[in-house]
């Protein structure tokens, strides 16, 4: 039995015509974002009514649809399960990747923090040392105590990172406890383990690293310093009701009438 398609009418066929400029606007400057990302800021950017079906509708239909790529999926060996944080500032991640420049490979370090999806600290050099770690860190500690770090142990502040030598260096792990920061690492062959931060470094791969080519390590590092400002202030997030981490995070200090001196 042959389903037939039902003739849309002129109105839908108007409306359609009226958000597809701004749909292939978003894709243009945003190529990795799927329907849900598109639609999510046509509802609660642009305030238009639209639902995400027909956002789907027309990205199939105008070929504007993100391929999926089965040979990218995570390998899950381990069972173990990842912390699940249930305020600010209990879990912090903090991960590296490598750009490639003309000048050769820049290395970019971000500390985030998994509750509110907030980039808390990012920095980008030649090469991958502690101490370029570390800078990472005293931007996110300066960030969100720039009022001094004596809540720091208090608050049993976590930061979970991987098994490599820059956070398990003894520079590194000094400096982490004298912050009062509780280091973590994920176990071995769990890909789950640092979920949020390795989720976040491929966001910042889609929406920045990979859009251009970089000129110089300097270059990539102003652009991020940008980017994460953009970030915090602008990208929404389905984990945090479709809200920004900056407006997340200050709704949720209020709610819990706790007072936060922390920056946007």
């Amino acid at each position: 039995m042959v389903k037939l398609r039902r003739k849309r009418s002129a109105a839908i066929e108007e409306s359609d015509a009226l958000v597809l400029p701004i749909i292939r606007r978003l894709k243009a400057e945003h190529p990795f974002w799927g329907y849900r990302r598109i639609w999510a800021y046509l509802s609660f950017v642009e305030r238009i009514v639209i639902n995400k079906k027909r956002v789907y509708r027309l990205l199939r239909e105008n070929n504007l649809l993100v391929k999926g790529n089965e040979k990218l999926k995570a390998r899950r060996v381990s069972k173990q399960s990842k912390p699940r944080p249930d305020r600010p500032n209990s879990w912090w991640g903090i991960d590296m990747t490598k750009v490639l420049t003309r000048e050769g490979w820049a290395y970019l370090v971000v500390v985030n923090d998994w509750f509110t999806k907030k980039i808390l600290g990012a920095f980008v050099a030649d090469r991958s040392r502690a101490s370029d770690w570390l800078e990472a860190v005293n931007e996110a500690v300066c960030r969100q105590f720039p009022s001094g770090i004596r809540e720091v142990e208090s608050l049993q502040l976590h930061l979970m990172s991987d098994n490599g030598s820059q956070p398990t260096s003894v520079t590194f792990m000094k400096e982490c406890r004298a912050f009062g920061i509780r280091q973590a690492f994920t176990a071995y062959a769990n890909p789950k383990g640092n979920a949020d931060t390795e989720r976040l470094i491929r966001t910042i791969k889609e929406e920045l690293c990979w859009l251009r080519e970089w000129s110089s390590v300097t270059e990539l590092a102003i652009e991020m310093e940008k980017f994460v400002e953009y970030f915090n202030g602008n990208y929404l997030h389905s984990a945090l009701g479709y809200k920004t981490p900056n407006a997340f995070e200050a709704e949720w200090f209020k709610n819990n009438q706790i007072t936060h001196s922390a920056t946007a």
